[in-house]
């Protein structure tokens, strides 16, 4: 084989060498991807394994919270109903048993709190209102309607009042009294029952003012009237009814 014939071979040999280290090298890269990708969606995956351990163990505690919570709000709805029921009044004592929850699936998506995020703005007064929040305003409202006896003092700017309306409501009853003690004696049909009526009227009409008083401070002042107040209240209408009564018998 002359020299003329070996270089083909050769120029072949080189090319099939550099094509042999072409293919090395694209292998080597394409290895190396594959090894970082395969890294990265490794700690991908730990990371989100790692998110989903931290989100079971916060949904664990948080429904433990809500179970507790569940428990404190049956047990309070239960006191308020039966503190409801041992009020007066036949109406309030008829009202039975504790009502059964509403069931869960008709109860529209928003009301359920999926997070206890949540749950601490609807305690705080946030857009959804927590059991506990609603529950509280029961009470005060049952303290309120209910137990009237722990409202607050008459506030002492109503005192001056006092007098005055237990004046007005002896002299409404005692123009009342004399009407009927002046009807019965007319000699009309069962004239005797209404002097006898007017003649107890003239009796509570020094009292007459009391309840008025005392159903105007619940309602208007959301105050109680005390002993102090009753004996404001009945010396008006003592007053009231003594000059009523002096008159009606200066006409009679």
């Amino acid at each position: 084989m002359t020299t003329r014939d070996r270089q083909p071979i050769g120029r072949d040999y080189q090319l099939m060498v550099g094509a042999l280290a072409e293919a090395t090298r694209r292998r080597d890269v394409e290895m190396g991807g594959a090894e970082q990708a395969y890294q990265d969606s490794a700690a991908q995956a730990a990371g989100e394994l790692t998110r989903a351990e931290g989100d079971a163990i916060s949904a664990d505690r948080w429904a433990g919270a809500a179970a507790a919570q569940v428990l404190d709000v049956d047990r309070e709805a239960a006191r308020l109903w039966d503190q409801l029921r041992r009020a007066r009044g036949l109406r309030v004592r008829s009202l039975g048993e504790v009502p059964e929850p509403a069931p869960i699936d008709t109860l529209p998506q928003v009301a359920l709190p999926r997070s206890p995020s949540h749950s601490s703005s609807a305690e705080e007064g946030g857009p959804g209102q927590s059991p506990r929040v609603l529950l509280a305003r029961v009470a005060e409202r049952i303290d309120v309607t209910v137990r009237p006896a722990g409202r607050r003092a008459l506030p002492r700017w109503a005192l001056p009042a006092l007098p005055l309306v237990g004046a007005l409501a002896a002299a409404l009853t005692g123009l009342v009294a004399s009407g009927l003690v002046t009807i019965g004696g007319t000699g009309v049909w069962g004239g005797p029952v209404l002097r006898g009526l007017g003649w107890l009227a003239f009796l509570v009409a020094p009292s007459a003012g009391v309840p008025v008083a005392a159903a105007s401070a619940h309602r208007w002042l959301e105050a109680k009237l005390d002993i102090g107040g009753i004996g404001l209240t009945l010396l008006g209408g003592m007053i009231s009814a003594t000059l009523m009564s002096l008159a009606f018998a200066a006409t009679h």
